[in-house]
């Protein structure tokens, strides 16, 4: 749609909704939940066993399907058609176990194998990968599916279906019990933006999203806040107050010179350069970027119109962005929003216009050009839509999003009055205060949804939409 509304520059106090306690762990009845419907969809691809890897990075599938995250090690899971799934560890995740609800409850077996642990640890106390295998019915004739993190399209590997992503060691054993042809990717199974398992989000997912936004949004609010003019980065990224929750992915803060992706290295903030950063926990990534700066006049002469030519015409867009944020919008439509809006020329955008987050940062993406995946109830959606110049450095509204619709709400609400409450209030602001058109099925998890001052040292001046 076309919206004729520019953007302006608004005088707030930012609002204040609340902080929020972890919810409740899953419970077993959920994880169980989870193993059956992986179960069904390995009985409608005809799979006899699938075996999900995970280590200390590539964790999120492991830890949606058990509540247990490999630490130092790496870790497998095989799930038969019958019997409880066996978790395979290492040496020092046998004590970290209990984790899992399933392995508390005695419904998840449990073996080691050392060679998953530390170079030079122990190594005589434990079966060959191969026995382990084969003493779960991987023979010849098995049809196994591997979990990874990737799967591949057609277009990216001469045989897609047989590209794993898996360690050699595990996959040269798979296909020498099984037959080369009866191993392959399954990751799609978890992870594909259509009917991946982890894209449909129950009410207990929302609510620890919800959880880990408000601690990331929080931290941010007070980095902003805190923000001064000579300041080591260090010392900034001290008051995003880290309290021990996982992190998602390496915090960034790149201020001057330094790369997009760069951490703090100790370099004292000056008025006058760009400045990015995020924090992101699982389930979350708070990113914000802008000027340090209070006023137009400190930025560079040529960067000095960064809000009517970049920053502004970017939050136009973006509030267009959410209005197309639909159940059943295919993702194609709000990548060629972006595209055909914030043309690459000037705005740079390279990657998804938006994507999937997850207990991971970057589940998958339903946008990208041509995509017919639609927007479904469930997702948890990554306000992710990166501009940037060589002349005006960035902006962001980085925040995460659900889509839920009208039943996924109510049971949201049932469920976890005060976290829908929440929802509900920065609906209200986002809406009535920022004037963004929020479709019914939105619920934003940011405790600051979509706030963006242009100008770091002046954070009570924002974007906004003309009323």
């Amino acid at each position: 749609m076309d919206n004729p509304k520019k953007h302006r520059l608004i005088e707030i106090e930012w609002p204040v909704f609340g902080e929020c306690e972890p919810p409740a762990h899953p419970s077993v009845a959920e994880f169980e939940s989870r193993i059956a419907a992986t179960r069904a969809a390995m009985e409608r691809l005809g799979l006899t066993h699938l075996v999900v890897y995970g280590d200390r990075e590539h964790f999120a599938n492991l830890a949606w399907l058990t509540g247990f995250d490999p630490r130092f090690e790496e870790a497998v899971l095989i799930i038969g058609r019958q019997d409880d799934p066996l978790l395979v560890v290492g040496n020092e995740c046998e004590g970290y176990l209990p984790v899992s609800p399933l392995y508390a409850a005695g419904k998840l077996r449990s073996e080691r194998f050392q060679s998953f642990s530390l170079l030079n640890q122990p190594r005589g106390d434990s079966r060959l990968l191969r026995e382990i295998f084969a003493g779960e019915g991987i023979e010849r004739g098995a049809r196994v599916g591997c979990i990874g993190w990737k799967y591949f399209a057609d277009s990216e590997h001469p045989n897609a279906t047989h590209a794993i992503d898996l360690p050699a060691y595990l996959v040269d054993t798979l296909r020498d019990l099984a037959g080369g042809e009866n191993v392959t990717n399954a990751t799609h199974i978890l992870m594909h933006p259509d009917t991946g398992l982890r894209t449909f989000c129950s009410p207990a997912e929302i609510a620890y999203f919800e959880y880990t936004n408000v601690l990331a949004s929080e931290g941010m609010k007070r980095m902003l806040f805190g923000l001064r003019e000579g300041l080591a980065d260090h010392e900034l990224a001290r008051l995003a107050g880290y309290n021990g929750t996982p992190l998602g992915c390496h915090m960034t803060l790149a201020t001057g010179d330094l790369p997009g992706l760069s951490g703090p290295v100790g370099v004292a903030i000056r008025r006058g350069t760009p400045l990015a950063t995020n924090i992101c926990y699982w389930g979350s990534n708070i990113c914000r970027a802008g000027w340090v700066a209070s006023l137009p006049s400190d930025l560079p002469s040529e960067a000095r119109d960064y809000v009517g030519s970049f920053a502004g015409p970017y939050f136009e867009v973006m509030a267009e962005w959410f209005d197309l944020l639909r159940i059943g919008t295919p993702g194609a439509r709000l990548a060629r929003l972006i595209a055909e809006k914030l043309p690459f020329e000037k705005f740079g955008i390279f990657l998804n216009a938006g994507h999937l987050i997850h207990l991971d940062e970057w589940l998958s993406s339903p946008i990208y050009p041509d995509s017919d995946v639609p927007i479904h109830s469930g997702m948890a959606m990554q306000v992710d839509v990166i501009p940037s110049s060589p002349i005006y450095s960035s902006t962001r509204m980085e925040d995460g999003v659900v889509i839920a619709d009208e039943s996924l709400r109510r049971t949201l609400r049932e469920r976890y009055p005060d976290c829908f409450a929440r929802c509900q209030k920065r609906r209200d602001f986002m809406t009535n205060v920022l004037g963004i058109p929020l479709p019914e099925e939105i619920l934003p998890l940011s405790n600051i949804p979509a706030i963006v001052p242009p100008f770091l040292l002046s954070p009570n001046t924002i974007l906004a939409m003309e009323s």
